[in-house]
């Protein structure tokens, strides 16, 4: 079922200020399943790393490590410590949610948009479950939304729903572009302290690379999260068909024509070029299809970046 459905239900049954909460804490049950069962320490150290300078042994707390428990400790005192590192330092987490009208798009049951959506709000809730500091930059055409990064369950989880259920972009043509430059790239570098953890999501049309990137590219630890609709991985078969443009604000008609595939062939590739300019590493990209399930695909991503450590 689409967010947007998921949402209308629940506005219809009470208050609609609380769908967005009753939504994240559905999603916050299958993120601490994951972190319990299937992450461990994963997140924590796919992003942290483990220092090597010994500092102290403290309790065991939920989302550690476990291969940092001191069993010998554990064991004299009765309940699970752990060894910490001089190293581990204190997590921020900053989304950077470029939110264009083409991401209004969606040929199946879910848009873009919504995939987006539920895929920063699993993010946000990941570092709510590991006691991170967790912050976002809401884009659009018309302006910007900052939230400063902040910590704890409830303060988090206000804030996913604050972007949760912020409107999209008006679908006038005039609103639709939105350049590089519009992300305030200089107010980022003021809200969040070095070495934070940057997560751009967006639609990543095909563009030049913005003004200041090398610079947030050694700041910060950058990562691009996007997602695509099947048909924009492949047109579909058959006769000619109509789609909705968000972007131009009208009807269009395919003919499914050698051209046309052509055209979108290279429109891919011209994308893909962008997109891995924007983000050289491969474990600093996921892309995420509308068909598939978000959680999972971030939990393939952070093996993918712990098997590598």
């Amino acid at each position: 079922m689409a967010l947007n459905s998921q949402l209308s239900t629940l506005n219809s049954k009470g208050d609609a200020q609380a769908s967005p909460l009753a939504l994240l804490r559905r999603l916050e049950w299958r993120v601490r399943h994951a972190v319990e069962n299937v992450l461990s320490g994963e997140y924590r150290s796919a992003f942290r790393g483990r220092g090597m300078e010994f500092d102290q042994v403290v309790k065991y707390e939920f989302g550690d490590d476990v291969r940092d428990i001191d069993w010998n400790v554990t064991a004299r005192l009765g309940e699970p410590y752990r060894k910490k590192f001089v190293e581990e330092r204190e997590v921020t987490v900053m989304l950077v949610l470029e939110d264009t009208p083409s991401l209004q798009f969606g040929s199946g049951e879910q848009s873009k948009r919504e995939a987006l959506l539920e895929l920063a709000g699993l993010v946000m809730l990941l570092g709510a479950v590991n006691r991170d500091r967790v912050g976002f930059l809401h884009v659009k055409p018309d302006g910007y939304t900052l939230r400063e990064p902040v910590r704890g369950r409830g303060p988090i989880l206000h804030a996913a729903a604050s972007l949760l259920g912020a409107p999209a972009p008006s679908l006038h043509p005039q609103s639709s572009a939105l350049s590089p430059s519009a992300i305030p790239w200089r107010l980022l570098s003021r809200a969040a302290p070095k070495h934070s953890i940057l997560i751009w999501l967006g639609d990543f049309a095909p563009r030049p690379e913005p003004d200041g990137w090398a610079v947030m590219r050694k700041r910060y630890q950058p990562m691009g999260f996007r997602v695509e609709d099947l048909w924009e991985r492949a047109l579909p078969e058959g006769d000619a068909f109509a789609a909705y443009d968000p972007v131009s604000g009208q009807l269009v008609t395919l003919e499914n024509s050698a051209a046309e595939r052509l055209a979108h062939a290279r429109w891919r590739e011209a994308r893909d070029e962008s997109w891995r300019n924007l983000f050289p590493d491969t474990l600093t990209r996921l892309v995420v299809g509308t068909d598939e399930d978000r959680l999972e695909a971030l939990v393939r991503f952070f093996h993918a970046r712990q098997s590598r450590r």
